[in-house]
């Protein structure tokens, strides 16, 4: 049995018709780009299973969320909405799951692994009796079999994990893991339903606090577009100077690998990989980032890596799109000035 398999040999088969139910996630009022990254994962099992996608949203007010979630390919759009569900609670959404997934009888719930979804969903999960297979990298079907990959002991292992059981169960991938713009959009709205779940106010046990939100200096580096990463290799702190003009050039963020936050050189804001943020820029420049596999499971979803480090046996080079061996000090400045050449008004 793989390591982390869940239950007997004699997996299920997934051979009669399916729904998928996806669990987009919003946050005063507007979906996250983690939502549609679970919209992509969902899209993508239906394919490969021959199944229907079901997006459903929960909260008040839902009508402007349902409508943009129904600019995407799916067959159907609810929206499960309360007062009880206004202010996010680990009981509300749990309670109100059970009658939506009791009513549907989705196969599979597919979710971001977000911090809301890990508060959750292991509570829904055993109000279910279903399994809950969370924060995967990704997915294959052998055969009819469903196989997750999912990491363990801090990313220096991936294990293969199948469900037992008829379901419903629940999947939940990491940040990054399918791209929101890979969301398969339909030629016309898809319909929209209301679905009023029935729990009471007594079953919320919990009073919910003011969401928490970061210092204002720091930085989300999910959000941008654009990454200049630095390692050990910029040697010291004040050579951080050469890394941020790179990035000004750019317009863009500086991240760095946990050993330059680990010295203070650069907040722990800016930290990329298992301990630190999971980004998905559309370029990602490593200055002398050897790439450790805890700092390339955060920066796995870089659409362009270009990487430049002397060591040309460095790990980074194996996921790089555009490597350079040589030293970061003597390429990146002229790289500084063709940049600003190409942007320069003519």
């Amino acid at each position: 049995m793989p390591l982390g398999a869940i239950g007997p040999s004699n997996f299920i088969l997934f051979t009669m018709a399916l729904e998928i139910l996806v669990i987009p996630e919003q946050q005063s009022g507007k979906l996250t780009r983690s939502a549609w990254e679970a919209v992509a994962a969902a899209q993508c099992l239906a394919e490969d299973l021959g199944a229907s996608v079901v997006g459903a949203v929960l909260g008040s007010s839902l009508a402007p969320l349902a409508q943009e979630l129904a600019t995407a390919s799916l067959q159907e759009v609810v929206t499960v909405e309360s007062p009880l569900l206004a202010d996010y609670t680990a009981d509300g959404y749990s309670a109100a799951l059970v009658e939506v997934i009791a009513a549907r009888q989705p196969r599979l719930v597919v979710f971001s692994h977000t911090y809301q979804v890990r508060d959750f969903a292991p509570k829904l999960a055993a109000a279910l009796d279903g399994g809950f297979v969370s924060d995967c990298l990704g997915y294959r079907k052998e055969s009819s079999r469903l196989v997750f990959v999912r990491q363990v002991f801090q990313g220096k292992f991936c294990a293969d994990v199948e469900f037992a059981g008829d379901g419903p169960n629940l999947v939940s991938f990491q940040a990054s893991a399918f791209r929101e713009d890979a969301v398969r959009r339909g030629t016309s709205p898809a319909k929209i339903s209301a679905f009023n779940p029935k729990f009471t106010a007594g079953t919320i046990r919990a009073k919910p606090g003011e969401r928490f939100r970061e210092a204002k200096q720091a930085v989300d580096l999910t959000q941008a577009e654009v990454i200049v990463a630095v390692g050990r290799g910029i040697k010291a702190q004040e050579n951080l100077e050469l890394a941020k003009k790179l990035a000004d050039s750019l317009g863009a963020e500086v991240g760095a690998s946990r050993p330059i936050c680990d010295s203070g050189w650069l907040p722990m804001d800016r930290q990329i990989g298992s301990s630190g943020q999971t980004i998905a820029p559309k370029l990602y420049i490593g200055l002398g980032v050897s790439g450790a596999i805890q700092h390339q499971v955060g920066m796995k979803g870089s659409r362009v890596v270009v990487a430049i480090n002397k060591d040309k046996e460095a790990p980074i080079f194996e996921v790089a799109t555009y490597g350079i061996v040589g030293d970061l000090f003597e390429v990146v400045p002229p790289l500084i000035e063709e940049i600003k050449k190409v942007k320069a008004p003519r």
